[in-house]
């Protein structure tokens, strides 16, 4: 799908990109990083690139939500993960020159800055500060995945793995040392969210509605506040 905007680059200005790990470049390594790559702003599902599709670029997240996924052979669909601001997608296929093992789309209006292969290898390559900042990239996504797979595999109730992910998307929303309200967008749909905990979308709204009577949360449209971060914590652990 063709992209709603494409913006001119302003990395160098960008007054978030100190809050994020692969772009929080200095010196000559951001100016390089700059200068490569498109900006573009994409509307809600919007297909960044498909399961099995040859990886020809990376997507760096500047602003929205990326919901990944996969498929099985049955045709049925599985969410792994919501990708947040700072993300780096398709990173691990394009630096082992594989093929994407998942199917990104946004979860609303998203702004990414797509980087062709070539120019984003050159450009690791070239700058040791980059290529050390996606290495560590790779490493906070190998951790993610084994704590969504343990959130899944151990945890032992809807009402624990629900906690786990909101606070996970509460404390991306949160810049990073700062003390503020945990609040983001709700991008997923109920039944989208039960298929990422792992249950129903009847459990997810009963609970959603638990959360709120308890205090756990406060729901305004799609704005989701996490009003007791600890008592949510302690019930996810």
């Amino acid at each position: 799908m063709a992209p709603l905007h494409v913006l001119e680059q302003n990395c160098s200005s960008c007054e978030v990109r100190s809050l994020r790990m692969f772009c929080n470049l200095s010196g000559q390594a951001l100016e390089d990083y700059a200068r490569i790559g498109v900006d573009a702003t994409f509307q809600r599902g919007a297909r960044l690139f498909s399961e099995d599709s040859r990886a020809d670029a990376v997507y760096v997240v500047c602003s929205g939500q990326v919901k990944l996924s996969c498929t099985s052979k049955d045709g049925k669909t599985l969410i792994l993960k919501m990708a947040m601001p700072g993300d780096v997608l398709g990173l691990g296929a394009v630096v082992s020159g594989s093929v994407h093992e998942v199917t990104a789309e946004t979860a609303m209006p998203t702004r990414v800055k797509n980087i062709r292969r070539d120019d984003f290898l050159g450009f690791i390559g070239k700058h040791g500060e980059g290529s050390l900042h996606a290495a560590k990239s790779l490493a906070e996504e190998y951790k993610a995945a084994f704590f969504d797979a343990r959130r899944l595999a151990l945890s032992g109730s809807a009402a624990a793995r629900l906690a786990s992910v909101l606070m996970e998307w509460g404390k991306s929303a949160v810049p990073c040392g700062k003390h503020a309200e945990m609040k983001f967008t709700m991008a997923l749909t109920h039944e989208e969210l039960a298929n990422l905990v792992g249950s129903s979308r009847e459990t997810m709204t009963r609970l959603l509605g638990r959360f709120r009577k308890e205090g756990l949360i406060a729901v305004r449209g799609a704005s989701i506040s996490i009003l007791s971060p600890e008592r949510l914590e302690a019930m996810s652990a």
